[in-house]
């Protein structure tokens, strides 16, 4: 970060772009509350920031000492395996939470979010390989915020869709 830039700011950016992502994906489905956006909000700019951000950091010092190649290829897959269907599924589970359609949480959804992972891996690996080769570190959340709420929109359609 910069000077001009605190965590907190960053942090607050980050769960405005999760809850604009989400909105649109929650328009397009005609489920468009509040309280999800809130919610979207709330979980952007305090787990996912906190979490994504030392991530990040974590992988930056991890393959320091390899050849820009061998970094290259490293720091994109540790993000893509980052975003697995794990952290899909959870996700998922924070949009049907704040949804009100917590009873829709099951084993199913985790499925829906392994295929929806498997079929994003090509526009993930591209992504990922930008964020983390050619955005700068102080940056990377934002970036990672942006793809994640286009991919919002991807995972909520995936819920339906598979």
């Amino acid at each position: 970060m910069t000077a001009k830039q605190p965590v907190y700011f960053s942090h607050l950016v980050g769960g405005l772009i999760y809850m604009c992502g989400d909105t649109i994906a929650a328009l397009i489905l005609g489920e468009a509350t509040l309280i999800r956006a809130a919610g979207m909000f709330a979980v952007g700019s305090t787990l996912y920031a906190f979490e994504i951000r030392k991530y990040f950091s974590w992988i930056e010092h991890r393959v320091k000492e390899h050849g820009e190649f061998k970094r290259t290829m490293l720091k994109t897959f540790m993000a893509l395996i980052y975003f697995n269907p794990l952290w899909i599924f959870r996700h998922l589970c924070f949009v049907y939470l704040f949804s009100g359609n917590w009873s829709l949480i099951s084993i199913a959804l985790l499925k829906s979010a392994t295929i929806a992972f498997i079929f994003n891996i090509p526009i993930s690996l591209l992504a990922n390989y930008i964020i983390q080769n050619r955005v700068r570190l102080d940056y990377r959340f934002w970036a990672s915020a942006v793809f994640s709420g286009l991919m919002a929109i991807y995972y909520s359609m995936s819920s339906v869709w598979f």
